[in-house]
């Protein structure tokens, strides 16, 4: 097994357009429950949905206890021990630059 990387928040980004808390929070409820879908194992999803709602110290521990292989030390592409490739948007790891607040 290789070196463990050290994961971190990913860097600054915009999204599209600005978008409030809600908006943001709606996104990440439907990539999680959509994710799954796709492939990879459930356990694995749910590892890295916890991992990226942790802080960043407590999410590499939930990472290296399920197995994960971090490909993008921000977690954006990861692997599970069989090869299956889990990736994240951005929009699920940090909040973007361009966020705005509700009136």
């Amino acid at each position: 097994m290789g070196s463990v990387k050290k994961i971190r928040k990913p860097k600054p980004w915009k999204h599209t357009q600005p978008i409030t808390k809600a908006e943001l929070m709606q996104l990440r409820e439907e990539f999680w429950d959509t994710a799954p879908h796709y492939g990879g194992r459930k356990e694995i999803w749910d590892a890295l949905r916890a991992a990226a709602e942790a802080d960043i110290s407590l999410a590499q521990a939930i990472v290296d206890s399920a197995g994960v292989i971090v490909q993008n030390t921000d977690l954006t592409t990861c692997y599970d021990e069989r090869g299956a490739k889990y990736e994240l948007p951005k929009y699920v790891l940090s909040e973007p630059t361009n966020l705005v607040e509700e009136n």
